[in-house]
């Protein structure tokens, strides 16, 4: 599964709070399913929930989500394209001490695999990538700024 790494890599490159102290975002999978069918090929789609945990975070909300929501946009689009499936991107928070949170996001995430046999006898395995949506906005470099502060700036996926 390439998913939750590319998640994590996104969110250490977009949010200097988490890339001062990378330990404190975690990922889980949970609840996963391997779905094949009986038609010609080995070809499988991995299905499975992700929860992200955040602790300790002190930063503006909208500098997790927004970033969060870009990643959503190019690797799971249709949880952002199906109106029954846009309440299932989940989250909670526990409120500590020191106006720090500890955040916990739950996504429905789904990987299309195609296993390929060749003449020769060799099997290959490919991670299908997702469609292509339009970008919300041209630019490929972001910088989230709240209340003039940049509190996040990545470069968009896949761009």
């Amino acid at each position: 599964m390439n998913k939750p790494q590319s998640l994590r890599d996104h969110l250490l490159a977009a949010i200097a709070d988490l890339q001062r102290d990378p330990e404190r975002l975690l990922v889980f999978i949970e609840g996963g399913s391997v779905v094949s069918t009986l038609a010609p090929g080995a070809s499988f789609e991995y299905r499975y929930t992700l929860k992200l945990v955040v602790t300790d975070f002190g930063g503006h909300p909208d500098s997790l989500m927004v970033p969060l929501l870009d990643w959503i946009r190019t690797e799971q689009s249709e949880l952002l394209a199906n109106t029954s499936l846009r309440e299932q991107i989940r989250f909670e928070a526990e409120v500590l001490a020191n106006d720090k949170v500890d955040v916990e996001i739950t996504l429905p995430l789904t990987e299309r695999v195609g296993v390929h046999r060749h003449d020769n006898g060799e099997v290959h395995v490919e991670h299908f990538p997702e469609p292509v949506i339009e970008a919300p906005f041209p630019a490929q470099h972001w910088q989230l700024l709240i209340r003039g502060e940049v509190v996040a700036e990545w470069d968009a996926p896949g761009g």
